[in-house]
């Protein structure tokens, strides 16, 4: 599912307010003072990078000192593979922090020690996260074996949560067990040139999920999972999403939308500069056809995006029910309100007949849909290409004819 867990997100919030706070690191904790700050090596405080020795605590200890110090500091991860099971990088801290990740964090397996998500950051501000390393969750030992497995009590990878003025850089995301990077109730965040990689077939492993943020950029990044490359949930404003090379995966989307009480609307977002490969949808817009919650997805645009044999390039929908058990109260789906999407110089292949599918509510259809140069076109020899327009208003322009479906 691309939404975010509504059992994950009290968890979030129960690590914050109930977990006490790590000890003080002990006395003679190795740090480096110069012009750069302080500096905690991870190996020093008694991590040991065998991959199989459990270096929570040196970890932990490190960030503690790190916190705690003034100006700037560094918390170092060299080379190697290191063991850990959950952390809490809690704030408020002193330091502007830079986690500098040079070797490879594996995510125990052990899921009895998790309360929430693997790596938590919280409630801080200014922080880095850089490097050539790994974050590997080691999801695929621990993978439901079935769809209708629980999912609910897998740790997503990276969590921001609170979190002001961040930048996730250069890193390597593999394998998470749920989401790899969620990025929750917080501002200021720029996550760049990372690498986000899992199984195909394996659903709720988005390789980034905004939801509740402000002033979100997304760029330069390749990512392929079992679901959306980049979700952008309710609450979320001034997210932007480029040069993002998508695929495998479900592609990207605004939603789901509607699926819990109180939710906030979404508005200012822009995908542009993407490539989206052989994925089951492209971009999409997508909000609960019983929706809990009113509220508006506005001013979105698509633009200068290509596809590649994707199978449902471009797609709104009101109707959204994946589990299947929605009660089918379509007079409920105009509690969320879609308008002012642009969707401009969208080109590329479908393996699909379909290529545009904008089915909108009969209470309260879409509005000011533009198809601004929309150039996909049917791989396939079976079929014609076609769309798929349900109460979607809006103009085309420059586009294939068979695409202009809005009224």
């Amino acid at each position: 599912m691309a939404s975010a867990n509504n059992a994950l997100r009290v968890f979030f919030i129960l690590t914050v307010v109930c977990a006490a706070r790590a000890a003080p690191a002990p006395g003679g904790a190795a740090k480096a003072t110069g012009g750069a700050g302080e500096a905690f090596d991870i190996t020093k405080l008694g991590a040991t990078n065998d991959g199989k020795t459990d270096s929570t605590k040196a970890l932990q200890d490190a960030w503690m000192s790190a916190c705690r110090a003034t100006g700037r500091a560094t918390v170092l991860i060299p080379k190697g593979d290191y063991l850990v099971g959950p952390l809490n990088f809690s704030g408020p801290c002193k330091a502007a922090i830079t986690i500098q990740l040079d070797g490879t964090l594996l995510g125990s397996n052990d899921l009895a020690k998790y309360k929430a998500s693997w790596i938590e950051v919280s409630h801080v501000e200014n922080i880095v996260i850089t490097g050539p390393g790994t974050l590997d969750g080691q999801g695929t030992a621990v993978y439901p074996k079935s769809k209708t497995a629980d999912y609910k009590a897998l740790p997503n990878t990276l969590v921001l949560f609170y979190v002001t003025n961040a930048t996730i850089s250069g890193i390597r995301l593999l394998n998470a067990k749920f989401f790899h990077i969620s990025i929750d109730t917080s501002k200021d965040i720029t996550v760049k040139d990372v690498s986000i990689t899992a199984p195909a077939d394996v659903e709720n492993t988005d390789g980034v999920h905004v939801g509740a943020s402000s002033k979100v950029s997304i760029t330069n990044a390749t990512i392929g999972t079992g679901d959306d490359c980049v979700s952008i949930g309710p609450g979320s404003s001034g997210v932007t999403v480029t040069g993002i090379t998508c695929g495998p995966g479900q592609g990207i989307s605004v939603g789901c939308l509607g699926r819990y009480k109180d939710e906030k609307d979404v508005t200012d977002v822009t995908v542009k500069d993407c490539v989206l490969k052989r994925t089951t949808n492209g971009v999409r817009i997508k909000s609960y056809e019983d929706a809990e919650s009113v509220l508006t997805a506005s001013h979105l645009t698509f633009e200068n995006i290509k596809m590649e044999e994707v199978a449902n390039p471009i797609i709104i929908d009101q109707y959204y029910c994946p589990q299947k058990v929605c009660p089918g109260k379509r007079s409920n789906s105009s509690n969320v309100s879609v308008k002012d999407v642009t969707f401009r110089n969208i080109t590329g292949t479908s393996s699909t007949p379909e290529a545009i599918s904008l089915i909108c509510s009969d209470a309260q259809p879409c509005s000011g849909v533009q198809l601004v140069d929309v150039n996909v076109e049917y791989a396939g020899k079976n079929n014609k290409t076609m769309a798929v327009c349900s109460n979607a208003k809006g103009t085309a322009k420059g586009s294939l004819e068979a695409l202009a479906c809005l009224v």
